[in-house]
């Protein structure tokens, strides 16, 4: 006879993380999860804390309290960059590309940047084999790979958001941490990153921040709701859907949840 199913590792953990400006808690005792080939959905109305929270978990704010787990190993103390080169990769609310480079060219610089021996400062980057590999797979992974040629600033709002995921993904992070990837887009952008976030999935763990609830219902395994800086509720989606307490947070719209 079979045993109970073993529980899947936890990859990233956050407990009790608490973030206060003055005598405002942005974020407190949060605690959220993120296993192995999950997309976990971080929601909530605006001001819930969500960005906040995301900074944290990056490495791009510090904590007042509370810690960050990465396979178990304390991640609290280490910088941004720090936390990049062990696999935790970052997208921002607002575009962040070099535009006057190509696609190819942003993405070649983020995997050059995760090159642990010294290289030249005169090197030529075509001779740079790994980081071109590296470049060219991402850019196809992220739908780009008939655009590598394209001036960055040239290319559409939503193949620019495509771009910075696939930047992140040049770096070879596991841990994707994404912070509003659908904002701007119209429907058929919109169901084209959803299909990529799907595709992701598969072999990458994902923590979301989007206000984009279809999308989240979409494509999220588990969603964690914020409100005023703490958590509210967290479970799989049918749960969130009529959980009544998210959707009175929600101002009452229950056609956001339920649409």
């Amino acid at each position: 006879m079979r045993g109970a199913p073993t529980p899947m590792a936890e990859l990233l953990v956050a407990e009790k993380l608490t973030r206060r400006f003055g005598g405002l808690a942005a974020n407190q005792d949060v605690n959220l999860s993120l296993q192995p080939s999950q997309l976990h959905a971080l929601v909530g109305p605006n001001g819930a804390g969500k960005s906040t929270c995301i900074n944290m978990l990056s490495g791009d704010l510090a904590p007042t309290s509370g810690r960050v787990l990465l396979e178990g190993r304390d991640i609290t103390r280490l910088t941004s960059f720090q936390r990049s080169m062990i696999g935790i990769g970052r997208s921002f609310q607002r575009t962040n590309i070099f535009p006057k480079f190509t696609a190819f060219e942003n993405c070649r610089l983020a995997a050059q940047s995760r090159r642990q021996r010294a290289w030249r400062l005169f090197t030529d980057a075509a001779l740079l084999v790994d980081a071109r590999d590296k470049a060219s797979a991402a850019l196809k992974r992220a739908g780009l790979a008939r655009r590598e040629e394209i001036a960055a600033g040239t290319l559409s709002h939503g193949e620019q958001r495509q771009l910075e995921i696939a930047m992140v993904l040049a770096t070879d992070a596991t841990v994707l941490l994404l912070d509003e990837p659908l904002a701007g887009m119209g429907a058929e952008e919109s169901a084209q990153m959803v299909d990529l976030l799907k595709a992701l999935r598969t072999d990458h763990s994902i923590l979301l921040v989007e206000h984009d609830m279809d999308a989240v219902f979409a494509v999220a395994d588990v969603i964690t709701v914020l409100v005023n800086g703490q958590v509210l509720a967290s479970g799989k989606p049918e749960t969130i859907r009529g959980n009544r307490d998210v959707q009175q947070a929600y101002l009452g719209q229950d056609e956001v949840l339920h649409g």
